[in-house]
């Protein structure tokens, strides 16, 4: 997913309502020159992907998102990480990239999705 759909998502979720085309696009508009069709694809590509849905009112659509801007993260992730021709390569240099206050977040995360039954691992000092 590219930086134009990330700053379009970042509008819809932000707002947490639905939005026209227009309010997106003079919202962006204030950072950069943006042409009106350019959004419209935009959010029309976030619409075949599934990530926002869209409402008919008069000539133009609403459109609001479908899930969070977590799971549009995992999204992000899991598509990265399937491209790669080594994951575990990836992985590994994906969390050599990570903060210890990440490294956390991830040990947590973990932990979640396996359950409550699993050990916790040792802190590290």
């Amino acid at each position: 997913m590219g930086e134009l759909e990330d700053a379009v998502m970042t509008r819809v979720w932000k707002w947490n309502r639905p939005v026209t085309v227009r309010e997106v696009l003079e919202d962006i508009q204030q950072e950069r020159s943006i042409a009106y069709t350019t959004v419209m694809t935009v959010l029309d590509n976030l619409h075949q992907k599934g990530w926002v849905r869209r409402e008919a009112e008069g000539r133009a659509y609403r459109y609001e998102a479908v899930s969070t801007r977590a799971a549009y993260a995992a999204a992000l992730m899991n598509d990265a990480w399937s491209q790669s021709d080594n994951p575990a390569a990836a992985l590994v240099a994906f969390f050599g990239m990570m903060s210890e206050e990440q490294r956390r977040a991830l040990s947590d995360a973990v932990r979640i999705v396996q359950g409550p039954e699993s050990p916790r691992p040792p802190e590290q000092p």
